[in-house]
């Protein structure tokens, strides 16, 4: 027998015997196979816009609370990101994540200046990712980003026609059969919300929470399954940092984009 040949029946005779042994182990995995399959989210934030009073628009004091309702959430692992401009590696590691969450200052608008962070959003949405959008990330003041906005996350706070307005009304649950509204009870708030959006017109755009404003409830919080076949959250509230403190606005928004992540909401909602 040839030398070539003798090496390759001893490595057939090695591996048949591997294979008839019931407790052989071909590859010993050198981490937990859970953490292995962890869906990469990434919230990013930003320092407050100067045009606001202390106390709002705090993108990167809520995307740290956003990360501890989320903390221990099986299956998901959260990075916070905080922008500082021009933030060159911004659009790199998005394209990375399974999931991104959004708030920012004026958002449309923020990934029209730089169209590879467009560009970041929409692979993640190619390959079925999450993605998230939370007050003022979902607006621009131009109608030309629009599109933008509603493309990617189903809608959109935009254009001169823009409507905003600052006061105190109910936040409810829109479809307390959908798995975000586990947990979830209507509570009383001040808060400045974003109402008469601009939705897509493809996929499912489905209502998760309602706001009565100037006499008519308006959706101030949705999910959208996108064609695409991934998923898209956005609130358009969250404008008083102090929110926060209820329960509704922690689960509503924490529970959106476990939804948008495609996780499994525990029956009686995130832990309070």
């Amino acid at each position: 027998m040839t030398r070539p040949l003798a090496v390759l029946v001893t490595i057939l005779v090695f591996a048949s015997g591997l294979l008839a042994e019931p407790n052989a182990i071909l590859i010993k995995p050198d981490k937990d196979m859970a953490e292995v399959a962890k869906k990469k989210l990434l919230l990013v934030g930003q320092g407050p816009d100067g045009g606001h009073a202390p106390g709002t628009h705090e993108y990167a004091a809520g995307m740290r609370t956003l990360a501890k309702c989320l903390e221990g959430v099986p299956g998901l692992e959260v990075e916070v990101l905080h922008v500082v401009e021009p933030w060159k590696e911004g659009p790199e590691l998005m394209a990375r994540a399974d999931g991104v969450v959004l708030y920012v200052a004026e958002g449309a608008k923020w990934l029209d200046t730089d169209p590879k962070r467009r560009e970041a959003l929409t692979q993640v949405a190619k390959r079925g990712g999450g993605l998230a959008v939370l007050h003022w990330a979902m607006g621009t003041k131009e109608a030309a980003s629009i599109p933008t906005a509603v493309a990617l996350f189903g809608g959109c706070h935009g254009g001169p026609d823009r409507k905003y307005k600052v006061l105190e009304t109910e936040l409810k649950p829109a479809d307390p059969k959908h798995p975000v509204a586990r947990g979830l009870e209507t509570v009383k708030v001040k808060e400045e919300f974003y109402y008469a959006l601009k939705f897509a017109k493809d996929g499912k755009i489905v209502p998760l929470a309602t706001a009565r404003i100037e006499d008519k409830d308006e959706t101030v919080a949705w999910g959208w399954e996108r064609p695409d076949g991934g998923r898209s959250f956005g609130f358009s509230g969250l404008h008083f940092h102090d929110n926060w403190k209820h329960v509704m606005y922690r689960r509503l928004v924490a529970q959106g984009v476990m939804w948008a992540m495609k996780l499994e909401i525990p029956e009686k909602g995130l832990p309070e």
